[in-house]
């Protein structure tokens, strides 16, 4: 964490009161990311929907690319493990990649997985589920398409959930990206957010909105802003 007194410095800038357009948002966002590593720029989102009643999740492809690339497993039939390693998957297997996971193995940030192995692979729920690894059609893991969905997620698809709490959490790129690539992501993921939205909800799905580099202070959007300009683009 940033000391005291440098953290201090960096809110000064942010007008707390304030709901900021976007592109200021972002130009402040810059000012306030000063570490000395390329920080990450934080989606987070307070959602009016009830953690008890309703799921919210789905994948967005990043149009800027997320920054960072994810350790990709894949998980297929034998006959198609080549295919996988093929389209960059970085591990690879069948029942032996089952049977290495069931064992410890756990060295990767997505796992993707054809539907003929989601038998051997949902016995893996209890070592999986609780590291958010588990496969699942609505994130986008479980497909037939194993090529395509491999790359996708390699140029920067990523996956977005509500927590229990009733927030969403993303990385939308790193701070060194240009404005327009960050715009560009954030607006894709307010796309695809939006386009999950529970049926029957009443009142404000989306209840507020910041952007944050990794070391930096929240800084508040002006949702209605935002959410129009969303709609439009979608």
């Amino acid at each position: 964490m940033p000391s005291d007194k440098k953290y201090k410095e960096k809110e000064k800038l942010v007008d707390k009161t304030k709901f900021y357009s976007l592109s200021d948002a972002l130009a402040l966002l810059k000012q306030t990311a000063t570490a000395k590593f390329d920080e990450s720029v934080d989606l987070a989102m307070k959602l009016g929907a009830e953690p008890k009643k309703h799921s919210v999740r789905g994948t967005v492809v990043l149009p800027g690319g997320s920054g960072k690339a994810k350790k990709i497993a894949a998980i297929t039939k034998s006959d198609r493990v080549a295919e996988a390693a093929e389209a960059g998957a970085d591990i690879f297997g069948a029942e032996d990649l089952v049977d290495k996971i069931k064992n410890g193995f756990m060295d990767f940030e997505v796992l993707i997985v054809t539907p003929d192995m989601m038998g051997a692979v949902g016995k893996l729920g209890r070592v999986l589920g609780p590291k958010g690894l588990m496969p699942n059609p609505k994130s986008g893991t479980v497909t037939t398409e194993l090529a395509k969905t491999i790359k996708e997620f390699k140029s920067g698809k990523t996956e977005f959930k509500m927590d229990k709490t009733g927030a969403l959490h993303m990385i939308l790129g790193k701070a060194s990206f240009d404005t327009a690539a960050l715009e560009g992501n954030f607006l894709a993921a307010l796309v695809a957010i939006l386009s999950v939205k529970p049926s029957g909800l009443k009142g404000n799905f989306v209840e507020s909105i910041t952007l944050s580099s990794t070391m930096g202070p929240g800084i508040k959007i002006d949702s209605r802003a935002v959410i129009d300009k969303a709609e439009k683009a979608s």
